[in-house]
């Protein structure tokens, strides 16, 4: 089995399109190179925020090539890999070549709502046929189902392989409850950017972040500073990046950041149906931010 740190700052790459609606491979590299050399200590391609329910098999295929050969091992490669169907996902894991990634992420299953126990079998399955480590991700408001905490906690202490969790309940007492009852050497990360500061202040170790495609040195710096402990520091640039961070979801995401990528001139803003462009007053709101983060 692989070993992998999942601590410190992962970012969630957006999909480029262009206008006609083709993945655009040029600004995807562009992207990619701006994160890396902004500092991240990973990459998780095809999450949430890569759009990743509107690709094809074959251009998620050809993303995580791309990905692979654009990265040249200079970062870790996390997959995204979720489903509401067990059967499926395991199929899929089964047949994916882990030869060049790091590790995967697994969103709860959605929309079919299983209880506690249905998601142990779930994600019981998942770490059985896993030949890498697995990240188990918390998303109540996009799933419609939570992860407790006692059954996170299950999890981490009956399979070595699922090594940490993304934590985007915003529910701090499940947080802290999971914090101080984890086995040795289980991570917990942040999944939402605004609350990066106080999350790690509880003793979270990093964040998969959105954000993060458009201010990677800024949220590594973040993240870096809570790590060391260094909260004067960290709340600098913490406040900085707030409204930025906060402004991006106002209208569901990849939307805000993907308008913020335009803005930066590091990919097009193009989505696909049934994500719609940032509007105007969005677009506005944003120009104003960035101007004040740089």
């Amino acid at each position: 089995m692989k070993k992998f740190d999942l601590q410190g700052t992962g970012v969630a790459l957006v999909t480029p399109f262009h206008k006609q609606g083709n993945i655009d491979f040029t600004a995807f590299g562009k992207l990619i190179e701006h994160t890396i050399n902004g500092g991240v200590d990973y990459l998780l391609c095809l999450g949430t925020t890569s759009e990743y329910p509107t690709l094809s098999r074959q251009e998620k295929l050809a993303i995580v090539e791309y990905t692979i050969e654009k990265v040249e091992n200079r970062v870790p490669i996390v997959l995204g890999m979720g489903s509401n169907n067990t059967r499926s996902l395991v199929d899929e894991i089964k047949k994916t070549d882990f030869s060049s990634i790091a590790a995967i992420l697994s969103v709860a299953p959605y929309y079919n709502k299983p209880n506690q126990k249905g998601l142990y079998s779930h994600f019981k399955a998942v770490a059985e046929v896993s030949d890498v480590p697995v990240i188990l991700y918390n998303v109540p408001g996009r799933c419609g189902v939570n992860i407790s905490a006692e059954t996170c906690l299950q999890l981490a202490n009956d399979f070595s392989n699922i090594i940490g969790i993304k934590e985007a309940s915003g529910n701090i007492s499940q947080c802290m409850d999971i914090l101080m009852n984890k086995p040795q050497g289980f991570t917990v990360v942040s999944g939402e950017d605004a609350l990066v500061l106080p999350l790690m202040a509880l003793g979270m170790q990093g964040v998969i972040s959105v954000t993060a495609n458009a201010f990677p040195k800024q949220m590594s710096e973040l993240v870096n500073h809570c790590l060391k402990s260094n909260m004067k520091k960290a709340r600098v640039v913490h406040e900085k990046l707030l409204p930025f961070s906060n402004a991006i979801f106002e209208e569901g995401n990849p939307v805000g950041i993907k308008a913020a990528l335009e803005i930066l001139d590091i990919t097009p803003s193009y989505l696909r149906q049934p994500l719609v462009k940032a509007s105007k007053p969005l677009q506005t709101k944003l120009q104003t931010i960035i101007n004040n983060i740089n």
